[in-house]
């Protein structure tokens, strides 16, 4: 859960240093071309969530030597698609930026923070898998220091790029990559060179187990990717209604959805390697008491952060915006409207990762795709056209709300099914 935070504030970070330091416009841009850094996460957490509910019941069952096989070949698979990736993204970028929603006057600042950031999309997407990895092997406090350590670093790099050496917002996405090779670098050697509960083997092709991995993961894939057609959609919409400014606005409460949904996001990931071995391993009673905690710690945790990020709307807008011009306004008044949405995240979220760790990549799929794409993008298709602005801050604390009743539905009707209540 602290490694999915400290993953978050990467880009919160950054969006700091930027905004203060370069202005809306340069926040604007990252934000614009921020989707092709949702997709690679995509593909990333999905191989983490789906790869270990497979490796973490191998592991569960006694077989060692296959979930280790299985671990190394998701691996593998991983980096060569965030390579591909990055090729395409170098090659294209201008034409990116503009699909994107670039104006022309933002356009460079776009072009060069894609640039750089896509440069470490190999090292994004390892640290992404061994997030969920190190918790599979047994080692979630090593996972823990060193994407602390990665977090330390970019914001020291930010600070020394853009306060010291006066460097445009490719200093910015520098920074973010040095923290993103942090623990890429030393994960892999971790896991080359110690021989623990989980570490590389030789490996050959394994296509039924890259079609579990990816089915269990779906939902979270397309959690990831509906975000980059939200934030597409969002920037969108504001530029239209609000210019630049409107842009920066939303970017800065996405940050702080991105910040505390991490939480819920994070603790789901951690928690799923142990749900998935107890169900391997049929500990039902264990599993009852796991699933009851769960459940406790979301909506407890909701209603705080829900209280607080109403409360602090300010002082989290003013964190990114010196002075209290439009930027400023637009974002403190929309998130204490957006707030409203923290009651309910956490729950779709946790939802869908329990399905996820059951191996019922359909049903957490199905919870997935109609939080994150179905209601949010009707939301946003109804209300901006008859609320104006209001309807725009509005669009997700509605869908996550209609997203709750999806989410009972299925945790009630398979609970006897997987025997967790």
């Amino acid at each position: 859960m602290v490694m999915m935070m400290f993953m978050s504030c990467y880009t919160i970070v950054d969006g700091i240093f930027i905004s203060r330091y370069l202005g809306s416009e340069a926040l604007s841009a990252a934000n614009i071309v921020y989707p092709v850094f949702n997709l690679l996460l995509a593909v990333g957490i999905m191989f983490a969530t789906g790869g270990s509910a497979v490796v973490s019941k191998k592991l569960g069952e006694g077989k060692k030597e296959e979930a280790m096989e299985d671990f190394s070949f998701l691996t593998a698979v991983g980096v060569a698609l965030s390579v591909l990736l990055m090729i395409a993204t170098l090659l294209f970028h201008n034409q990116i930026s503009l699909f994107l929603g670039s104006s022309e006057r933002i356009l460079d600042y776009c072009n060069a923070y894609l640039i750089y950031l896509v440069l470490f999309a190999p090292a994004c997407m390892l640290q992404s898998l061994y997030q969920s990895f190190f918790v599979t092997a047994g080692k979630p406090r090593l996972g823990l220091v060193l994407t602390v350590i990665a977090g330390l670093a970019n914001a020291f790099f930010d600070y020394f790029f853009l306060a010291v050496c006066g460097m445009e917002i490719e200093g910015a996405a520098i920074a973010t990559g040095i923290g993103q090779m942090i623990p890429a670098v030393v994960g892999t050697v971790y896991f080359f060179f110690f021989k623990g509960e989980l570490h590389f083997v030789p490996f050959h092709f394994h296509g039924a187990t890259l079609k579990q991995s990816c089915f269990n993961g779906s939902s979270e894939m397309v959690s990831n990717l509906a975000n980059a057609i939200i934030t597409y959609l969002f920037n969108i919409i504001l530029m239209r209604i609000a210019g630049e400014n409107g842009v920066a606005a939303i970017t800065i409460i996405l940050y702080a959805q991105f910040l505390f949904n991490s939480l819920y996001l994070g603790f789901s990931i951690g928690v799923a390697p142990v749900i998935g071995f107890q169900y391997g391993a049929k500990n039902r009673d264990q599993l009852k008491s796991l699933y009851k905690i769960c459940n406790c710690f979301v909506i407890a945790s909701s209603v705080v952060i829900a209280f607080f990020s109403w409360l602090l709307s300010d002082g989290i807008a003013s964190i990114f915006v010196q002075d209290r011009g439009e930027t400023y306004v637009m974002a403190s008044e929309g998130l204490r409207i957006f707030a409203l949405s923290f009651l309910f995240s956490g729950f779709n979220i946790f939802s869908s990762s329990l399905f996820t760790a059951l191996s019922d990549g359909k049903t957490s799929a199905i919870i997935s795709f109609g939080r994150t794409c179905v209601f949010i993008i009707l939301s946003l298709m109804i209300l901006p056209n008859i609320l104006g602005l209001t309807g725009v801050w509005l669009a997700i604390p509605v869908a996550e709300f209609l997203a709750v009743f999806v989410s009972v539905y299925y945790q009630w009707t398979k609970r006897k099914k997987y025997g967790y209540l």
